[in-house]
């Protein structure tokens, strides 16, 4: 089968979704299957090359996901042809995929990590305005009729579907984990340790909590949630492992301000992000994991918690009950004084402890081709 993907992003760019397509376009290859992939170019990239089997075209953008919604259009009519199935995901390359599908009549399969229609403003903190802009284009490309949609959770199946997209177009396939990497003999005791006693966190209760500072993670309730717990139990500490801070300065700035507010200086500490490979090692020195996002398609940072064998406290938004398993709690979204209490149930380890759940590439991959042979 030959598949043509069009995604506003590809490695060397890594999220979610980056991992998500990379793992299916390297996993369709491996099973023989011919798989090329349209991107926006990103600086200092080849605009084509050939990654572990995959054919790679990248479309001078201006360095704008935005553009590449129109300047992809000609190169994914161009590759459809010779194409069985076209792949695509929210947001920016969904345009031009479903156009390249209506004029060349392959059929086009639309994957949704998230459905963000009327939660913009609150999900991303923009301004009205733009949250607006965002929600208007969101709803229009659900308005293009695709041939399938896939939804990475049960979550967001629910909310697609009350945008009234017939049930009978609609999977859920769930997304892989790479239970190999996170795999918790990778990662030695002796380096956890060792981050401790760097971070001055010895005898100190550890909840650690990682990601980017933007509205959709939650920090800010975590935050709030100290001085609650620490009334009862005054040996607890906030880690905080903030990424791409540049971008997300605003947020940064007002995580720290809050900090300061509180007068949380010493007991909720920000430190920067680290290589991913390194990652390991953080959660293992952890007590215990918190997750208080707000809005969250999958979870892959309550997997790694879980396969790293560490408690975790997670929100109830989006996919996040439904994927983890192993030691937890589960808390009330944007509820600090819930996120409290089962804070110091968990530091009394009063916790609910059910079997492992396993999401494997390997089944992903075969719920879409399944899908596309339907087609």
């Amino acid at each position: 089968m030959k598949i043509l993907f069009i995604c506003e992003n590809y490695i060397p760019h890594y999220g979610g979704a980056e991992v998500v397509f990379k793992n299916l376009a390297e996993g369709f290859v491996k099973r023989g299957h011919t798989v090329s992939l349209i991107t926006h170019q990103l600086q200092d990239t080849k605009r084509r090359e050939k990654l572990n089997g995959v054919d790679v075209y990248r479309i001078p953008s201006f360095h704008s996901r935005y553009v590449f919604s129109f300047s992809a259009i000609l190169k994914s009519i161009m590759l459809a042809r010779n194409a069985d199935v076209i792949q695509t995901t929210t947001f920016n390359g969904a345009f031009p995929a479903w156009l390249a599908s209506k004029i060349t009549g392959k059929p086009v399969i639309l994957t949704v990590h998230e459905v963000w229609v009327g939660k913009w403003q609150a999900v991303t903190g923009f301004s009205k305005w733009k949250s607006w802009l965002h929600d208007s284009l969101e709803r229009l490309i659900y308005l293009l009729p695709f041939d399938h949609y896939a939804c990475v959770s049960e979550a967001t199946r629910k909310d697609l579907m009350k945008l009234k997209i017939p049930a009978r177009k609609v999977s859920r396939i769930y997304n892989g984990f790479d239970y190999d990497f996170w795999n918790q003999q990778r990662f030695k005791a002796e380096k956890a340790a060792s981050i401790r006693k760097k971070l001055n966190l010895n005898d100190d209760y550890v909840f650690f909590s990682w990601g980017r500072p933007g509205p959709s993670k939650g920090f800010e309730y975590a935050v709030k949630a100290m001085p609650l717990i620490m009334k009862e139990k005054p040996d607890a500490v906030l880690l905080l492992m903030l990424g791409s801070i540049d971008k997300y300065q605003e947020g940064f700035q007002r995580l720290r301000k809050l900090i300061k507010e509180l007068k949380l200086s010493d007991r909720v500490k920000i430190i920067p992000s680290v290589p991913y490979e390194q990652l390991g090692d953080h959660i293992k020195m952890a007590d215990c994991v918190i997750v208080p996002s707000v809005a969250e398609g999958f979870g892959y940072t309550t997997l790694e918690a879980n396969a790293m064998g560490k408690p975790v406290i997670i929100s109830d938004a989006g996919s996040l009950p439904e994927v983890v398993s192993g030691k937890h709690l589960i808390f009330r979204k944007k509820d600090s004084g819930d996120l409290a209490l089962k804070a110091l149930k968990m530091m009394q380890k009063r916790y609910n402890d059910t079997p492992k759940k396993r999401f494997t590439w390997e089944e992903s991959i075969s719920s879409y081709l399944q899908v596309y042979k339907r087609l």
